[in-house]
């Protein structure tokens, strides 16, 4: 008898790339100089992120993460991927 696991792959996005009311869960980093602070602010690897609002412009993005709303430049959130929901 042959036993299987499936692991489901989901697609992997940068975060400044979802557009309003999309869900993801936080992978990784590709910027170590932000990641100290993005820690701190709740963008921890594993966390659901929603994004709530972009501004007129497109910078900078309103994001649900960690029971909170939280407001991040483009380029910060270019540094955040996450798994797509």
């Amino acid at each position: 008898m042959y036993a299987f696991n499936f692991v489901l792959m989901r697609e992997i996005k940068k975060l400044s790339n979802l557009g309003v009311g999309e869900r993801g869960i936080i992978h990784s980093f590709e910027d170590s100089d932000l990641l100290i602070k993005l820690l701190e602010m709740g963008c921890v690897p594993g966390e659901i992120v929603k994004v709530e609002q972009r501004a007129p412009l497109g910078d900078p993005i309103s994001i649900h993460v960690s029971g909170y709303s939280l407001s991040l430049r483009v380029t910060e959130a270019d540094q955040i991927l996450v798994e797509i929901l």
